[in-house]
């Protein structure tokens, strides 16, 4: 891991955005990404199972794409009791906070005597896109479907690139299992993607597509979000921690949590931002202890950051907007409240980062790279539409025709303006 150490003494937006350029830069993958799409949009199933068996298994496509219901049972059957345990705790708690989510209804009675419904109805069929890489992701199914279910969704597909066996990880059909998830995809990539965003003989449509995957997926959702509904655009993991106020005992176990998310990869960014160089020295030093001797967390750029007062540090926090942040120390963790910009805020020494990827029942599918600015982490109200219901009586009609018709000629829409003067005269009929 290599560790850069920094000291804000200016524009904290400046120093955020040298920091986000350590990580290297994505490649370039739109091209490549047009034509699997143009390929599934034109010949389906096919092209879906020979990009499959050309850039996943390099062997054997799978056949047929979907998973027969009754593997999902054998899975959840095969799975360790431990670990089945342990994914029933997290299914719990995520399932607790997103119907803890959800909204209701709303009717509002406006002044001139019409009124107006907020519904919000959830989408029909929704899928939660599960990354393969180097391990299958059970925790990613968690957080999807029983999102998507807390939402009402009443058809919730789940896909997952297969082994080079050809056949879907144990772990991702045993979650679906627990989930209760029965409609099962062995496909991953863009093609995945543009199947279940333009729909196949074999995959139906969908009306939103959720979950995270690598650039060739976050590039097929930034070409399809004309036709289908996506969460948002996932990149490279990142963390912040802010240490203020008596943390010097807490950092073992931040350094842990540093190298920690460092495994995702090495485009990730993990920091530290604190007013005292004491700790900032301690932690560098445990950095380079731990680090050699896991080399899973050894690629990511580290970056520590010296404020003049945690004032300053939260500053830097909020222009960096992480997908976690940690607060730690007494005067760090008073910061929590007035913390705007951020995917996820642990809180306390206690928290690390680990559990929000698990089992704490925060989800785990965050705003990445610096999008916590606007960004929200995956909820219920990814998975449902806002409606509204318009009811205008006779009286109202006539109360807001004249202000409705000035402004519709004043736009050049004579005839939205007959429309509602109209009513005028249903007013007076049923007067």
């Amino acid at each position: 891991m290599r560790v850069e150490r920094l000291a804000l003494d200016g524009d904290a937006r400046e120093l955020a955005t040298r920091v986000r350029a350590l990580a290297p830069a994505p490649a370039t993958v739109q091209d490549a990404v047009e034509e699997i799409i143009a390929a599934v949009r034109r010949d389906g199933d096919d092209a879906v199972l020979e990009l499959t068996r050309t850039l996943d298994t390099g062997g054997e496509a799978p056949w047929p794409l979907r998973v027969d219901p009754l593997e999902l049972d054998e899975a959840l059957v095969r799975l360790d009791r431990e670990l089945r345990e342990a994914m029933e705790l997290a299914a719990a708690n995520v399932r607790a906070i997103a119907l803890a989510g959800v909204g209701g209804q709303q009717e509002v009675e406006l002044a001139q005597g019409h009124r107006v419904l907020l519904r919000e109805v959830p989408v029909r069929r929704a899928a939660i896109y599960v990354p393969g890489g180097r391990a299958p992701y059970p925790s990613t199914v968690i957080m999807g479907a029983i999102t998507a279910q807390a939402a009402g969704v009443e058809e919730i597909a789940v896909c997952a690139p297969p082994g080079r066996d050809g056949q879907a990880q144990t772990a991702i059909l045993a979650a679906c299992a627990l989930c209760g998830v029965r409609e099962v995809y062995r496909m991953g990539g863009a093609q995945a993607v543009a199947a279940l965003a333009l729909g196949t003989a074999s995959v139906p449509r969908v009306d939103v597509i959720a979950g995270p995957g690598n650039l060739y997926v976050q590039e097929a959702k930034r070409r399809l979000c004309d036709v289908v509904g996506i969460d948002g655009f996932a990149g490279p993991s990142d963390l912040l921690v802010l240490l203020a106020g008596a943390a010097e005992d807490a950092v073992q176990a931040v350094a842990l949590d540093l190298l920690a998310q460092a495994e995702h990869g090495e485009q990730s960014i993990v920091a530290a931002v604190s007013p005292d160089a004491t700790t900032l020295d301690a932690l560098a030093v445990r950095l380079e202890e731990l680090a050699p001797e896991r080399p899973s967390a050894r690629a990511a750029a580290c970056v520590l950051v010296e404020t003049r007062d945690p004032e300053a540090a939260l500053g830097f926090a909020d222009a960096f907007a992480p997908e976690h942040l940690q607060l730690v120390g007494s005067e760090a963790e008073s910061l929590a409240p007035r913390v705007v910009a951020a995917g996820c805020v642990f809180v306390g020494a206690s928290a690390g980062t680990a559990f929000g990827d698990y089992v704490a029942g925060s989800n785990h599918v965050l705003p990445t790279g610096g999008a916590a600015r606007f960004g929200s982490v995956l909820s219920p109200a990814d998975f449902r539409r806002r409606m509204t219901e318009v009811r205008v009586d006779p009286a109202a009609a006539g109360a807001l025709a004249p202000a409705g018709a000035r402004i519709a000629r004043a736009e050049g829409f004579a005839v939205h303006a007959e429309s509602m003067e109209a009513r005028i005269g249903e007013n007076g009929r049923h007067g």
